[in-house]
């Protein structure tokens, strides 16, 4: 029978961690790559029976290229550490890799994410599909600015089942979010030498409201989208102005 490795990269997760781990307990082993966590992640994924491996953080690929090293498994089912693995998709992993023919290299799930008060159907957010069952040797870990995919080399097909997906805890935690992400975006557009500013940072912003509350159907989300698409204006609006950041409080001269 194919063997299986339930994988999680983690750093200061413990808020979801055991309902993580004990989702992918139909895996042969678990194996936890920490990146020093300063909470309780390493104590709860050692009592849950976990192998835990601590490696400093150099970015998601490095992190991934590093797991992959450990792993001696048939396949791997890649969660992040915020993330449920249901009922229906560990049937239909069980199911898939027992029967996979030798030629594919991976499966894509749905992920549903919690927002606010719900989870999220429209706004951009669902069905939001992901490959996180795949053989190891047969797939390359890519990075666009703050956010990894993964990306087969082979044959995938998809599983209809989802994994449930907990971003955030509350507005503090999304808006410290959406401020790392909107500095990896500038530095990212400044780097491709692409030009900012705060005309830049308006029209984005806007578009992006427009594309999530309307195009993307955000307003059947009721309170939750219209909390993310001005969110996703504002995230917008920050990376571009961000990319000039200006004089911040220098030179000074008391005199003007």
């Amino acid at each position: 029978m194919a063997t299986t490795t339930g994988l999680i990269l983690t750093y200061n997760g413990e808020h979801t961690l055991e309902q993580c781990i004990n989702s992918l307990s139909f895996c042969d082993t678990v194996l936890v790559i920490d990146s020093f966590s300063t909470d309780n992640t390493v104590s709860i994924a050692e009592r849950l029976g976990a192998t835990v491996i601590q490696n400093a953080w150099n970015g998601p690929a490095a992190q991934f290229e590093f797991a992959f090293d450990q792993i001696t498994t048939d396949w791997v089912v890649s969660l992040d550490q915020d993330e449920v693995c249901t009922t229906s998709l560990k049937e239909k992993i069980i199911a898939a890799i027992d029967s996979a023919p030798q030629d594919i290299a991976g499966y894509y799930t749905k992920r549903k994410s919690w927002y606010y008060n719900r989870f999220m159907k429209h706004s951009g957010w669902y069905p939001d599909w992901l490959l996180r069952v795949f053989k190891p040797e047969k797939l390359d870990v890519k990075v666009s600015g703050a956010h990894y995919s993964f990306h087969p080399k082979g044959k995938t097909t998809n599983l209809d089942a989802e994994i449930l997906h907990y971003p955030y805890m509350s507005f503090s935690q999304h808006l410290q979010k959406i401020d790392s992400y909107a500095q990896q975006g500038a530095d990212d557009l400044r780097a491709k030498g692409k030009k900012g500013g705060l005309g830049k940072g308006i029209s984005h912003g806007t578009m992006r409201f427009i594309k999530l509350y309307f195009i993307k159907l955000g307003f059947l989300d009721g309170k939750a989208g219209f909390i993310n698409a001005v969110h996703g204006a504002f995230y917008a609006f920050l990376k571009y102005v961000r990319v000039t950041e200006g004089n911040w409080g220098a030179p000074f001269d008391a005199d003007n």
